[in-house]
């Protein structure tokens, strides 16, 4: 639309956001974002150089090479949007620049426990962390609304300056591979024009509140304000989430979406799953409202369930169809009671995500609103 981030950027006054630049299976069981989900991208690890990628390799909506050529600047260039390479955290009592309302994106993962504010992600898009022993990239796209967590192993990733469906493409500092943080998977770029078609290994960020994330992890460690960048977080250059305004509460988009649907609107959200099988979307604000959802992936029936606690939502597969439902705190299938996020079935990485950007991707889904 004859817009950029760059322009957006400098007319709320924060120009320099796009101008600076920067120079056995580890996971746990049990709490809420924690579970090692089934992404279709599969279990054993295959290393490709210094990029951990999965077994198998989710689909793709249309050829690699034909993504590349959708991608469009969004302005600042190669790292014009510093990652933040080296992280530091505080505890709970020192992070008073964050109020109980704020969105952070929680993990609870190989031993640590973290938030990461979206205050701070909004201005950097990446964080390279570790996890316990586990390099990770945790990364977010303001103009799509989704948060991905990534093995890294031996590489970091950075903000390429492109976007397709107005979604952040990454790029691995190993071999340069362009990588949509939402398809997860690499795809030719400038910079490496062969670099195969592999899935990144993936684990959840929960999307919730301060208030709700420190409620159930009063110890948890909370990314820093001190980056060693000259930012104001205290101001999002999109608008805000609390209340919502700005990009976030219209109909916009900054770029041209790769499909159009009007059943919803465009910012919606909606928790989406997908395998080597097929997608399915869940609209959140239904799975919080009625707590268990049923629906398909493909022709595989799945189970979506919330869980109040954090406001979140996970999505299980079901093939045999078991009886699941709540008595109000906890999920009962059968007979036999569970948390939400500890189900005695196969949950599927799932994260939230604008209506627009998970349709565009995968217009064929299955959605249940």
């Amino acid at each position: 639309m004859g817009f950029t981030r760059r322009r957006l950027l400098t007319i709320v006054g924060l120009s320099a956001l796009a101008g600076c630049t920067s120079g056995a299976d580890p996971r746990s069981e049990g709490a809420p974002a924690t579970t090692a989900e089934s992404s279709a991208a599969g279990s054993t690890l295959v290393t490709d150089g210094a990029v951990p990628t999965a077994k198998e390799t989710l689909t793709l909506p249309m050829d690699p090479s034909e993504l590349e050529s959708l991608a469009v600047s969004g302005g600042p260039p190669k790292d014009g949007i510093p990652s933040i390479d080296d992280p530091s955290f505080v505890g709970p009592d020192d992070a008073d620049f964050l109020s109980p309302g704020d969105p952070v994106f929680g993990v609870a993962l190989n031993g640590d426990v973290k938030a990461y504010p979206q205050k701070i992600l909004v201005q950097h898009e990446i964080v390279n962390d570790r996890l316990g022993d586990l390099p990770v990239t945790v990364t977010y796209c303001p103009l799509t609304g989704t948060v991905q967590g990534f093995e890294r192993g031996e590489t970091t990733f950075g903000v390429s300056g492109r976007l397709i469906n107005n979604n952040l493409v990454m790029y691995d500092r190993a071999t340069e591979a362009w990588w949509p943080q939402i398809l997860a998977t690499s795809i030719p770029g400038p910079w490496n024009s062969a670099p195969g078609t592999r899935s990144l290994r993936e684990f959840r960020l929960v999307w919730t509140t301060w208030e709700r994330w420190q409620e159930l992890y009063p110890d948890t460690q909370v990314l820093s304000t001190e980056t060693g960048f000259a930012k104001n977080y205290g101001r999002d250059p999109y608008g805000s989430y609390n209340p919502p305004r700005g990009y976030y509460s219209n109909e916009n988009t900054l770029f041209e979406t790769l499909e159009e649907d009007d059943r919803f609107s465009r910012k919606r959200v909606f928790m989406g799953a997908r395998t080597t099988d097929g997608a399915v979307a869940f609209d959140k604000s239904t799975v919080l409202e009625e707590r268990i959802m049923m629906g398909e992936l493909s022709e595989t029936p799945v189970v979506a369930v919330a869980d109040k606690r954090l406001d979140t939502g996970y999505v299980y597969l079901n093939p045999e169809e078991r009886t699941v439902t709540t008595d109000g705190s906890t999920v009962l299938v059968e007979d036999s009671s569970y948390d939400p996020d500890a189900l005695p079935l196969a949950r599927v990485h799932t994260f939230d995500a604008m209506w627009f950007a998970w349709h565009g991707y995968y217009p064929e889904t299955n959605v249940y609103a």
